[in-house]
């Protein structure tokens, strides 16, 4: 008489465990997209606009949370929703990956040198923000070993005004762009340089990139993971957990 309830038990409990497996097994199977999304996303370095910071074949990982979720969190960047959730504004310094107002299905990583409402200029290669020069000093030379040569590059230590501190290379006196008329950010935007200053298309090429839309930033630059040298193939285990800067 007793055994008629444990045979309905079974069947339910049987029943129970496979919604839970299906459960979890779908948890294991979206967490690389959960990840990506909503907590880091790995890029590769394919330029040397950002050396000496970043170098051609450094993997890095972005904090996704670190300014909120815009449409461009997303694969494929559907427009879910206009604007930023749960937004937290980005600090002058950051190393910053955004999608390209000209071509929002590219990918940038530069740093953020200029606020709303900011003046940013370039005069004899020395960044001036609101009028007044940023503080540098050269210290040793970058040594260059692309495409297997030694390249002695004049690098500096350049100091933004919140105190954030930053290495910035020189390939050249007098480049295109070391002389510049004043460019004033406009509310809701950021300007963007990279740290390789001769050698890198950024906000002060307003025709290409120009100034970045709060909304186009994709995430804060976190650590280095993984790097290899394109020309030799060597695996550079020396950047292989840096934090970025």
């Amino acid at each position: 008489m007793t055994s008629a309830p444990s045979q309905t038990v079974r069947p339910r409990r049987v029943v129970v465990n496979f919604v839970l497996g299906v459960v979890l097994l779908s948890l294991l199977g979206l967490s690389p997209f959960l990840i990506r999304t909503f907590l880091y996303q790995p890029f590769n370095i394919p330029s040397g606009s950002q050396k000496p910071t970043l170098l051609i074949g450094d993997y890095i990982f972005v904090s996704k949370f670190s300014y909120g979720y815009t449409h461009y969190s997303f694969p494929y960047s559907p427009r879910l929703f206009p604007g930023r959730v749960l937004a937290s504004e980005p600090q002058r310094g950051d190393l910053v990956v955004y999608r390209l107002p000209k071509n929002d299905s590219v990918d940038y990583v530069s740093r953020l040198v200029g606020l709303p409402g900011d003046r940013i200029q370039m005069i004899n290669g020395l960044l001036h923000i609101n009028g007044t020069p940023v503080k540098r000093e050269q210290i040793e030379d970058f040594i260059d070993t692309e495409d297997g040569r030694n390249t002695r590059v004049k690098r500096w230590r350049e100091t933004l005004p919140n105190g954030v501190t930053h290495t910035t290379l020189d390939l050249m006196d007098n480049g295109f762009y070391d002389n510049t008329s004043v460019y004033e950010v406009p509310p809701g935007h950021y300007f963007m340089m990279g740290d390789n200053r001769d050698n890198s298309s950024d906000s002060r090429v307003l025709s290409q990139v120009g100034y970045i839309p709060f909304e186009n930033l994709v995430g804060r630059v976190e650590i280095i993971f993984w790097s290899v040298d394109r020309s030799s193939g060597a695996i550079r285990f020396d950047r292989i957990g840096t934090k970025v800067r």
